[in-house]
């Protein structure tokens, strides 16, 4: 069905299918009709309440960085922590790494996003250029937002220190839960589609669109970063000025060559010991698995789960999910498309959650400083399983998952599909 270019259309991000918006009203959204995903969304007042989420939520990360977060009494001995601490007292046990990845994906990020928003919906006067480069940097540093994942690694913590001692919450843990909340809320109420086509209009397309199709087979491509419609020619987006192709240029590749290093370094993350424990003088050094055994065993059998499922199964599971994909995007046989679409969308949901460990270590080591009765170190295990995460992170964002739905029809040369892996 052809339609007029002038009509609100969008490409499918997740399957290149060219849709035709429809008008909507406050509060719904619209789906893309073969793979189901979130095109775009409209909310009442747009640019307010994203700004809104967004103001409270830096102004409770400034008061949870103000006071005490945590604090624990062991035989009369107390220790509490700030949130600022966490990372001095990793660089003071030499793992500048892991202090350096608590502070861009738990504090830095998360707050860069929320005065990104300010800007963007709230018609901050700077230059078109400024806009354009922070809005490309705040759709791409979104998933590595990971304060809720932080906040459940705290919870975490509380459960296997209960067992040595007395564990409080500190004045700026309800803060710190509360910018949890609302920094979610305002990624939730900025729709992308909305906030590309307010900031610049979108390039008109001269040639008729073929509703229902994919863009490839019309010879057309979504910009990754500001979804406008684009000749598959034209690698300049005129509205972002960002350069893309139909398909991420060598994604199989690329996928591939992350996974296989971040299954390299699997191996080693749970052979190596992640935590070192010295407890009246003894040094035990524990590995993950030996963790969810200790966890288990003291009859903490849901937060064991929760480790085991995040640590363990979920890396594995990822790992095997993201060769599949692969294997079935390199193919030319008949597979189930939908299915093999969920399964993208889980890992990459899920992916993320993996790192859960590794803030637990962080919180331990600030927390357990008593000296000879008890200290918690990091060990150098922790630094690879948090590699491992980052690259199975890099992994499926390189994957493009077009590359499932482009054998849904008979639209697209293998010519055309080659040259984007």
């Amino acid at each position: 069905m052809c339609s007029h270019s002038n009509d609100p259309h969008i490409l499918c991000p997740q399957c290149d299918l060219l849709v035709t918006l429809p008008t909507l009203q406050y509060g719904q959204k619209a789906n893309c009709p073969r793979c189901k995903s979130t095109l775009t969304t409209r909310w009442q007042e747009p640019r307010k309440r994203p700004v809104g989420y967004a103001i409270s939520s830096l102004f409770m990360l400034l008061l949870a960085n103000l006071f005490p977060f945590v604090n624990m009494n062991v035989k009369g001995l107390t220790s509490q922590i700030t949130l600022i601490k966490i990372p001095q007292v990793l660089v003071s046990d030499d793992y500048s790494s892991i202090a350096s990845l608590f502070m861009i994906v738990v504090q830095l990020i998360p707050a860069f996003c929320m005065v990104s928003i300010i800007i963007l919906c709230g018609g901050v006067p700077l230059p078109r250029k400024w806009k354009i480069r922070i809005a490309w940097v705040l759709f791409h540093l979104k998933a590595w937002c990971m304060v809720e994942i932080f906040l459940a690694g705290v919870l975490v913590s509380f459960v296997k220190l209960i067992a040595y001692g007395e564990v409080g919450i500190g004045t700026s843990f309800i803060p710190y839960v509360l910018f949890c909340l609302l920094q979610v809320r305002a990624f939730q109420c900025t729709d992308r589609f909305w906030l590309w086509n307010q900031a610049v209009p979108a390039p008109v397309i001269a040639q008729p669109l073929r509703v229902g199709q994919s863009g490839l087979s019309q010879g057309l491509r979504s910009c990754a970063c500001c979804m406008a419609i684009l000749p598959v020619s034209q690698q300049t987006c005129p509205r972002c000025f960002s350069k893309g192709y139909a398909r991420k240029k060598h994604s199989l590749q690329w996928t591939m060559a992350l996974l296989i290093t971040s299954m390299m370094l699997y191996i080693p993350a749970n052979l190596m010991p992640i935590m070192i424990t010295q407890f009246l003088g003894t040094k035990i050094t524990s590995t993950i698995m030996a963790g969810v055994v200790l966890l288990w065993s003291e009859g903490s059998y849901p937060i064991a789960m929760v480790i085991f499922i995040a640590s363990i199964m979920v890396p594995s599971l990822k790992m095997l999910a993201i060769a599949w994909l692969c294997w079935d995007a390199n193919g030319r046989k008949k597979v189930d498309r939908e299915r093999l679409h969920v399964v993208y969308e889980v890992v990459e949901f899920v992916g993320r959650w993996s790192m859960i460990d590794v803030f637990v270590i962080a919180v331990l080591s600030a927390l357990v400083r008593m000296g000879q009765l008890m200290s918690i170190y990091p060990d150098i295990g922790a630094l690879l399983f948090a590699l491992v995460v980052i690259l199975t992170m890099f992994a499926a964002s390189t994957f493009d998952p077009r590359l499932i739905w482009d054998r849904s029809g008979i639209f697209e040369t293998k010519e055309q599909l080659d040259g984007g892996k």
